[in-house]
C-alpha cells in the first residue's frame, strides 16, 4: 500500500515537474571515467525515480523470506491463542477430553507453554488420568523453570483435590525449600495436614497462617481442630496450656471457639473459676453461642452465683436457646430441677438441638420418669440419625423460664 503511494507521488511530481519544463528540458553531461551520459532533466528525473523503485523491489525480495516467517509465526500464535481460549472454555464446562486436546494442541510453537501446560493437567485429572496430568506438569515445569511456583502450587492443589494428601505435602515442602512463606502454599498445607490430622504439625503452622490469605472462618476451623488435639491429651498442664495459648498470634486469641476450647481446657484442669471468669468477661462485649455454651459447661466457685448471672442475661436474650440451655445445666448442678426442666423445654422449643436432648433424658430419668426420658435419648438421636426415631413433638406442654432463682426447686 505504501509502495504504490509512493509511485503516484512520483508520477504527479512528474508532470508538475514537465508542466514547468516542457518548454526547454534542461541538458545534463555525466562523464565517469572515459564513460559519457547526456539526458534532459526530466530523463534523469525518470532515471532517478526508476533506480529508487528498483532498489525498494530489490530489497523486498531479499526480505521476504523473513516476512513470510514472520506472519506464519503470527498466525500460528493467534492460532494458539484461540485453542487456549476454546481449552478453557471446555475446561469450564465439562468437556475435559476435548478441552486437553485443545490445550495441548500446537504447542511447540508456543513461545509461553505454561498456562497450556497447567490447565491441562487439571483436565486430564478431571477425566481421573493422574499419569498423565503428571507428565503435563512435568512438561511444565521443564520447558518453563520460572513457573517452578506456579507448577508446584497447582500439582500440590490437584493432588488435594485428588486426595493424596501425603504427596501434596511432599510437594509443599519442596517449594518451601524453593520459597519459603509463600502464602498459597502455607494455606495448601495447611489444608493437607487437617486432612491428615496431623494436629501437632498443624499447631506449628498457625503463627503463619495469618499470610496464607485463607478465609477467615477456614483459618479458624484449621487453629480450632489444631489446639483442640493439644488441648485434649491426657498429659496437658496449666503451664502447657499456657505456653500454647501464648504462641497463637494475637488474632486467633480473640476468635470465639478458640477461647470457648481454652475455658473448657482450665475447666479440666481445676481452674474453673478462671475459666468462669475469662467467659463471663468476654460475653459483656461478644455474644456468641459457643462462649454461652461453654459458660455453661465450666464451674465457677459458686454455681448459684453463676446461674444469677445468667437469669441476668436472659432479661436481654429472653429466647436464645444456648443460653436457656446453659441455664438448665446451672439448675441441675444446683439441684433446682424444676427450673431446669422448665428452662429445657423452652430451649427445646426454640431449638431442638441433640445436646438439649440428651440433657433432657438425663433429667427425667432423676425424676423418675424413665418412659418420657427414653423418648428423649430417641429423639436426640433421630436428629443425628432420622431413621432412629422422630423428633419429640414440638407441641409437649412446654413451660416458659422461671425468672426468679428461688422458685421450682422441683
Amino acid at each position: 500500500m505504501r509502495f504504490g503511494l509512493w509511485v503516484l507521488a512520483a508520477l504527479l511530481f512528474g508532470a508538475f515537474v514537465a508542466h514547468f519544463v516542457l518548454d526547454d528540458h534542461g541538458y545534463v553531461l555525466i562523464n565517469f571515467r572515459g564513460y559519457v551520459v547526456e539526458m534532459s532533466v526530466p530523463g534523469l528525473a525518470l532515471v532517478l525515480i526508476g533506480g529508487y523503485l528498483l532498489v525498494r523491489a530489490l530489497v523486498g525480495v531479499v526480505h521476504a523470506p523473513q516476512r513470510f516467517k514472520s506472519a506464519l509465526a503470527e498466525r500460528r500464535l493467534q492460532r494458539s491463542g484461540s485453542d487456549l481460549m476454546a481449552g478453557l472454555i471446555n475446561l469450564v464446562e465439562g468437556n475435559w477430553a476435548r478441552s486437553e486436546r485443545l490445550l495441548t494442541k500446537g504447542l511447540r510453537h508456543s513461545d509461553a507453554p505454561l498456562v497450556n501446560y497447567l490447565l491441562a493437567a487439571r483436565a486430564a485429572q478431571r477425566q481421573g488420568a493422574t499419569e498423565r496430568r503428571d507428565e503435563w506438569l512435568k512438561l511444565a515445569y521443564d520447558t518453563t523453570p520460572d513457573g517452578a511456583t506456579s507448577v508446584l502450587l497447582t500439582q500440590a492443589e490437584l493432588q488435594l483435590e485428588a486426595s493424596e494428601h501425603a504427596a501434596a505435602v511432599a510437594t509443599l515442602q519442596r517449594l518451601e525449600e524453593r520459597q519459603a512463606g509463600q502464602p498459597a502454599a502455607l494455606a495448601l498445607l495447611a489444608r493437607a495436614y487437617r486432612a491428615l490430622d496431623e494436629r501437632d504439625k498443624l499447631l506449628q503452622l498457625l503463627p503463619r497462617l495469618a499470610h496464607a490469605g485463607l478465609p477467615e472462618t477456614e483459618r479458624d476451623e484449621l487453629a480450632l481442630h489444631a489446639l483442640r488435639g493439644a488441648l485434649e491429651q491426657s498429659d496437658l498442664t496449666a503451664e502447657r496450656l499456657a505456653t500454647l495459648w501464648a504462641a497463637l498470634p494475637s488474632e486467633l486469641r480473640m476468635v470465639p471457639a478458640l477461647i470457648a476450647a481454652r475455658a473448657l481446657a482450665l475447666g479440666r484442669l481445676g481452674q474453673g473459676e478462671a475459666a468462669e471468669r475469662e467467659l463471663r468477661t468476654v460475653l459483656k462485649h461478644t455474644w456468641q453461642t459457643v462462649l454461652v455454651q461453654a459458660y455453661g459447661e465450666v464451674r465457677g466457685a459458686d454455681p448459684k452465683k453463676q446461674l444469677k448471672q445468667v437469669e441476668t442475661w436472659l432479661k436481654s436474650y429472653p429466647e436464645d436457646a444456648a443460653l436457656l440451655l446453659t441455664a438448665a445445666q446451672l439448675c441441675m448442678t444446683t439441684e433446682l430441677w424444676g427450673k431446669a426442666r422448665s428452662y429445657l423445654e423452652s430451649s427445646l422449643a426454640l431449638a431442638p438441638v441433640p445436646d438439649a436432648y440428651a440433657l433432657y433424658g438425663k433429667l427425667l430419668t432423676k425424676l423418675g420418669d424413665g418412659e418420657q426420658a427414653s423418648l428423649a435419648f430417641r429423639s436426640g438421636l433421630g436428629l443425628v440419625s432420622p431413621v432412629v426415631a422422630e423428633p419429640l413433638p414440638a407441641a409437649r406442654a412446654l413451660a416458659p423460664p422461671v425468672p426468679s432463682s428461688e422458685g421450682a426447686a422441683g
